[in-house]
């Protein structure tokens, strides 16, 4: 990972970007994972003995980059904890899909659940997790058959941009699991967080630029 991407940073929470393919957090890989990175960063700065202590408030899937926010102190990660559940954090994605949407906006409402395997998710009519998104069309690609869609998500589950998605015939560009394998880095984006300030109320807004490179070069749109 190149140099840690820094946002904004106070007291009570440091908000970074997080590169495609680095964990949001560690695993059995024992690969490279953002909260660690993000650990040493504040320890090696403020001198700290010890371990230190960050909150890991929501996670984004390894192959998808974006904006995070780590909480500094146990109260902050209580309150940001608080507004995911009640669904006043905002998390603003883009991606590239494949194929040409036929509405300009919509709203895609599934139910989640892991199959057997413990590694898929399907959409259900039925069972599972209450999964809602919101997406508006910003361009298509007629040349390419590929469109660039803005994506609120309303809940927050597993896979679930991608799923919702691909169970509807547009899987995300890049996406090895639930489309096709190229190889390609998944066109999948986290550009956009707001949310408030844990411990001052105050209304934080943070956004990256469209990513580059292939499926991403092919739109030339203001996204915001």
């Amino acid at each position: 990972m190149n140099k840690l991407k820094i946002l904004y940073e106070d007291n009570h929470i440091i908000v970074v970007f997080k590169e495609a393919n680095i964990l949001s957090q560690a695993d059995d890989t024992r690969d490279k994972d953002l909260l660690t990175i993000v650990k040493q960063y504040i320890k090696e700065k403020y001198n700290k003995p010890g371990n230190v202590y960050l909150g890991l408030v929501h996670r984004l899937d390894r192959p998808v980059s974006g904006i995070m926010v780590f909480a500094k102190t146990s109260k902050a990660s209580k309150r940001l904890g608080e507004q995911i559940r009640n669904r006043t954090m905002k998390k603003t994605y883009l991606a590239v899909v494949n194929g040409l949407l036929t509405k300009n906006k919509g709203k895609f409402c599934d139910y989640l659940v892991k199959l057997n395997n413990g590694n898929t998710i399907t959409t259900t009519k039925d069972k599972g997790k209450e999964s809602i998104l919101y997406y508006e069309v910003l361009a298509k690609d007629f040349k390419n058959n590929t469109t660039l869609v803005k994506i609120n998500l309303e809940t927050g589950r597993h896979h679930q941009i991608r799923i919702q998605f691909a169970s509807r015939g547009y899987y995300l560009c890049g996406d090895q699991r639930y489309g096709k394998q190229d190889k390609t880095p998944i066109a999948l984006c986290a550009y956009k967080l707001e949310f408030r300030h844990p411990v001052t109320k105050e209304k934080l807004c943070f956004k990256i630029d469209k990513p580059k490179g292939k499926y991403w070069d092919n739109f030339d749109v203001d996204i915001y």
